[in-house]
């Protein structure tokens, strides 16, 4: 495999990587990358066979103790030759001594089981426009709650909130992705506290949310209905955790259909978050 070498990712490259992410049907979000670069701005690979890019990963470092892989991709006329191995290899380097997370699509779940990784739930991608006559709860938030926009909150606030869903500390990133031009981020406010959260983005296909948390479905479909009148056609997708059954039975609900999945898995025990109140994970990329 001669010519063949790893290096960081450029801002093109960074654009190319969300490209192929599209071929492979995972609709990334049209600036995600921008956020990501904030994340871990050496947290993206590249395998160049003779100068072209044939494959990448991403190895994000979250604190002292975490980590993340994704957009693991090599291009499809390049499989099977071994450079999407090294590039793996270069990533689970990167992240040594770290407990790491994944979503790995369903056709590459033995993989990562052979490679140590131990399935914790599923992300279900469900996608559609909310439609609350169909079962879920109505368009209120409940008593006193109030959706206000994101940026209006001292972001300490909105970080110490995140805290509960993530294992580590993101505030850079978090920042980045609340605020990108073209999204719209959501909180639900009771009595001065954060009760829930959502960001959506406008993607190539339907816009996403990610993250969605919030204290109860009420919540939650009040989020969600706010965020999808924010989009041109108020179809939205949500990656949502299966190990959280209410949030399943909201989106079911509100008649939204289930069309992807992917497995969230660590190489040791799952990080404690709080799971109840995480109704749509951020990124299947980044977590």
């Amino acid at each position: 495999m001669t010519g063949f070498e790893i290096t960081g990712a450029s801002g093109a490259d960074m654009e190319l990587i969300r490209n192929w992410a599209d071929a492979e049907g995972w609709n990334p979000g049209d600036t995600d990358r921008f956020a990501f670069a904030v994340a871990d701005p050496a947290g993206f690979l590249v395998g160049r066979l003779d100068g072209e890019p044939v494959a990448c990963i991403s190895a994000v470092r979250y604190g002292t103790g975490f980590g993340f892989i994704g957009f693991y991709i090599v291009r499809p006329e390049f499989r099977g030759r071994g450079y999407g191995f090294q590039v793996w290899q270069a990533g689970m380097k990167r992240l040594d001594g770290r407990l790491v997370g994944l979503d790995g699509v369903v056709e590459q779940q033995d993989n990562y089981r052979r490679s140590g990784f131990l399935p914790a739930w599923n992300n279900v991608r469900h996608e559609g426009r909310p439609q609350p006559e169909q079962g879920g709860p109505g368009g209120g938030a409940g008593a006193g709650v109030e959706l206000v926009d994101a940026a209006s909150l001292p972001f300490e606030q909105l970080a110490g909130y995140d805290r509960r869903f993530f294992p580590e500390s993101r505030d850079g990133f978090l920042a980045a992705w609340t605020g990108l031009p073209g999204r719209t981020a959501l909180a639900a406010v009771r009595g001065g506290r954060v009760e829930g959260l959502g960001v959506v983005r406008p993607c190539s296909g339907a816009a996403r949310i990610g993250p969605l948390y919030a204290a109860g479905p009420d919540i939650a479909a009040a989020l969600l209905h706010g965020l999808a009148e924010r989009t041109p056609d108020g179809v939205v997708a949500v990656d949502v955790p299966d190990a959280n059954a209410a949030a399943t039975a909201l989106l079911a609900g509100l008649g939204m259909e289930p069309v992807f999945e992917a497995a969230r898995m660590y190489t040791g025990p799952a990080p404690r978050i709080d799971m109840a109140g995480l109704y749509g994970v951020t990124s299947l990329e980044l977590g």
